[in-house]
This record gives C-alpha cells, sequence and structure tokens, in this order.
C-alpha cells in the first residue's frame, strides 16, 4: 500500500473544516485527499426541510473546499457501489468517514467497512458527531443510563478531545473524479414556496456556526438559565441547526462553555447539560434503537393513541388549534424551520396528551419541517413528551398550555409576534406564516381566530381518564 495513493473523505453530517478528525487524518496520511458526499437512501428519505437545508450545507461545504485549494465530488446511489467506483477510477487505498449513530446509519456502515476491508482497503470510521461514545458510557452495574441526570453525572467530569485546527493543507489529485451537480439532484424541491420564507431565517455553514456560538458565549450565555424558556427573548445559542449537519462540533461548544463557566458565567454549566442532553438522546438511540420507530417503554404499546388525521390533528398541523401558545409554535416552525425548545414541549405535549394523538404523527412532522431536525433528539423528544419515553415523571405531566404561556410569555410578546388574526397591523413574521403554509390550506390573516378545538383543561381531563383505563 503506497502512502501517496488518494484517501476518500466520506462527508455526510460533518460539513465543516474545523475539528473534523476524519478529514484531519486523511490529510496527514501522505497522499490526495478527495472529499466526497453520496446522495443515498439516508438523503433521499429525508423530510422536505431537512432535506432543503442539507442542499444549502453542501453548496456551502463546496465553496468552503474550493477556497481551500479542494473540491467536493457528488455522487447518487449506493453508498458501497459509489466508493467502489471512485476508488477504482482514482487508486483510493483508504476511506475515512465521521460516525454516525442512528440504526440506518449504523448498519450501511457496519457493511461498507466490512466490504471494503475485505476488498484489502483501509476503512476508518472517526469520533467528531459526538464528545462521548455511547458504548463506551456505562452504569455501575454495565448497563446504559436510562435517566438523564445519572448520565450527566457520569459525564460532566470526562475529558473532551480539544477542537482540531482546520488542516493547513488539503493535498489535491492531479486529476479530479468527475462530479455531478448539486442543483440536478433538486434537493429543495418539496419546500415549494416555504423556502424563500424560511431562508432568511438561515445560519448557513461553519463560519456562521462558530459566530453563533461567540456570540452566545460573549453576550447570552449569563442570562441562560433565566431567558432560555422564554419564547420570546433571543435567549439559546440557536446552535441546533449546524450541530444538525456538523457544520460546528460539540466538541468546539463544550469548551466554549466550559471556559464560560471558568470565567464565572452563570448559564454556562446549564448550557454544557443542554449539550449532555443532545449525547444522551443518541445513547439512548444507540442502546434501544426502537426509540426512533417505537415506544420506548414497551407497556405503552397497547395505549389507544389516534394515528389518523382527524380534524383536530389537521387544526394542529395548521397552528389553528385556538390555544395560543401551540399555534405560535406551529408557526414559527412554518417561518423559521426551526421552534422555541419551549414551544416544543407545548406543541408536543398538546398533540399527545389533549387530543391523544400518536407521538409518531409528531415525529413525522417535524421531521418534515424542521431545518435543524436530528435524528435522536426528535425521537428522544416526542416520547418523552408522549411519556412512551425516558422521563423520570411518568404519564401525569400534562402541561397547561394556558399557564405556561403566563409563565413565559406573561405580556403575550411570542404570540402576538406569530398570530396575525385579529391584529391591525401583524408582525411581518405572522403575515410570512400564510405564504410559507400550503395554498391548499387555504388560510389567510383576515380569517377569525379560532377557539380551541379542545382546552386546556378538558384535555387534560381526557388525558388522566385514558391513562386511568388503560391502568397506568
Amino acid at each position: 500500500m503506497s502512502d501517496r495513493s488518494p484517501t476518500l473523505v466520506w462527508l455526510r453530517r460533518d460539513l465543516r473544516l474545523t475539528d473534523h478528525p476524519a478529514l484531519s487524518e486523511a490529510c496527514a496520511a501522505g497522499g490526495s485527499v478527495i472529499p466526497v458526499f453520496i446522495h443515498d437512501h439516508s438523503v433521499q428519505s429525508l423530510g422536505a426541510a431537512p432535506k432543503w437545508r442539507l442542499g444549502l450545507g453542501l453548496a456551502e461545504m463546496q465553496a468552503q473546499l474550493e477556497a481551500a485549494g479542494s473540491q467536493l465530488i457528488l455522487r447518487r446511489g449506493d453508498a458501497l457501489e459509489q466508493l467502489r467506483a471512485l476508488i477504482e477510477e482514482t487508486g483510493a487505498k483508504r476511506v475515512f468517514w465521521s460516525r454516525l449513530y442512528d440504526p440506518d446509519a449504523i448498519k450501511r456502515d457496519t457493511a461498507v467497512k466490512s466490504a471494503l476491508k475485505d476488498a484489502g482497503l483501509e476503512a476508518r470510521s472517526f469520533g467528531g458527531h459526538l464528545m462521548f461514545d455511547p458504548t463506551g458510557i456505562q452504569t455501575k452495574t454495565g448497563g446504559f443510563y436510562k435517566v438523564y441526570t445519572p448520565f450527566w453525572k457520569n459525564v460532566k467530569d470526562l475529558s473532551v478531545e480539544a477542537p482540531l485546527p482546520a488542516p493547513g493543507r488539503i493535498p489535491a489529485p492531479d486529476d479530479w473524479p468527475a462530479s455531478e451537480d448539486l442543483a440536478s439532484w433538486q434537493l429543495g424541491a418539496a419546500m415549494h414556496r416555504g423556502a424563500d420564507i424560511v431562508r432568511p431565517h438561515v445560519r448557513l455553514g461553519e463560519s456562521a456556526a462558530q459566530d453563533r456560538l461567540g456570540t452566545f458565549i460573549e453576550t447570552h450565555v449569563a442570562g441562560y438559565v433565566e431567558n432560555r424558556d422564554l419564547p420570546w427573548k433571543d435567549g439559546t445559542s440557536g446552535l441546533s441547526e449546524n450541530l444538525a449537519l456538523g457544520e460546528i462540533s460539540p466538541h468546539q461548544c463544550w469548551h466554549a462553555g466550559m471556559r464560560a463557566r471558568e470565567e464565572g458565567k452563570a448559564g454556562a454549566e446549564t448550557f454544557l447539560k443542554e449539550l449532555v442532553w443532545r449525547e444522551f438522546a443518541y445513547h439512548l438511540m444507540v442502546h434501544t434503537p426502537r426509540i426512533t420507530a417505537a415506544n420506548w417503554k414497551e407497556d405503552w404499546d397497547a395505549f389507544p393513541w389516534n394515528t389518523e388525521d382527524t380534524d383536530e390533528v389537521v387544526a394542529w398541523k395548521q397552528g389553528r388549534t385556538g390555544i395560543r401558545f401551540v399555534d405560535a409554535g406551529m408557526r414559527e416552525m412554518y417561518v423559521t424551520g426551526r421552534m422555541h425548545n419551549r414551544a416544543r414541549m407545548i406543541v408536543a405535549s398538546y398533540l399527545t396528551k389533549h387530543l391523544l394523538s400518536h407521538w409518531k404523527i409528531g415525529l413525522k412532522w417535524f421531521e418534515d419541517c424542521l431545518i435543524d431536525w436530528d435524528p435522536a433528539s426528535n425521537a428522544m423528544g416526542w416520547q418523552w413528551s408522549a411519556g412512551s419515553g425516558p422521563d423520570a415523571t411518568p404519564y401525569f405531566r400534562v402541561f397547561n398550555p394556558v399557564t405556561q404561556l403566563d409563565k413565559f410569555d406573561k405580556d403575550r410578546r411570542y404570540t402576538r409576534h406569530w398570530i396575525a388574526e385579529g391584529l391591525s397591523n401583524p408582525s411581518q413574521d405572522a403575515r410570512a406564516y400564510f405564504d410559507a403554509i400550503p395554498r391548499a390550506w387555504g388560510l389567510s390573516a383576515d380569517m377569525d381566530y379560532p377557539g380551541p378545538i379542545v382546552s386546556a383543561e378538558d384535555g387534560r381531563k381526557r388525558a388522566l381518564a385514558a391513562y386511568e383505563n388503560r391502568g397506568f
């Protein structure tokens, strides 16, 4: 095996140059480096918003690589077949990539690694998407953690690798293999007119992600504990969008948070806990992969959730439930591609508890609508809210969306910003909702705002009665 042979770097959810172990190792291997992205089934199966956001991220990564004297080779088809074709075309002897942890990715990557090694090639996967290897974190009895707080206590003092610098040089081959045209993939096709509405809210690429982190640590982390639950306030990092595609690494976020904690900034440890909450979601997904598609708590399999698009569910999807906190959250998602975390909890609780509709409905809807969609966080969040997941407080937590609004949006800044009906001069974002949604919904700002389809109190009573009847 010649050290001067090319190395393929198979990019997936790691669209950055800084703190990229697979890329750094490839650059140190001695030969040329050929970055490649493959449009395989995992891309094809993405929902409208995450697929569109991926397309934007790939275009930005192309520009980054070109500025560094490299290229991004695009291929479409089965991952193993496309890698084999590139190996044949380029003479590459090594394929490096960053590990992913969802069940489909693990199955695909295991098969790819085995096939390449059987062919006498060097096939290596690297960390970078997570700070802690999910298989390496164990309870005292050798099992996996099922509750977040003990998980946090285990990992909070562990060493997290320092972020790597961007490669000083990415060695280019004498001849580049052919590449497909990104535009021909039409990754944004399913967004339709919503793309133009959401695009101004996107913070695209590695540079924007690092700026976002720097601004948060400098100006917002000190007040993070008080402000992170206020949906009308710019009190969070907003980094979920960038972490989802690896435009920034969790290691970079962790070390920035640790420096802030050492400087005595009050909210820094809470920020670190939120990073570990993301790690916990992956920990659960690796050890109990059913969390992405079935009840994590199997005794919920018999619960009679509604699984159809009833009128109530359609109203929930449209942001027309008559419950202002719920509707504001849904409309924020359609306009920005993201939703404040407090609103996500209220939106999810209302669907699964007040409307007694299956969490899978919400999981799939978010999978289609969120630009910060993440397979582990989305699955754990929905199951946590529904009561079927890893929540130390079980089924009887039913958020009251009215009292929650009084607590976290006392002056109604959030709901007024996102709900246009009934206002003489609604905000631009509130009006943009009607431009983002499907025309087939037939909604307009001059319609009357609806009354509650299920009131907060009636929904709570209905939920608790359903739980009691099932013996929970």
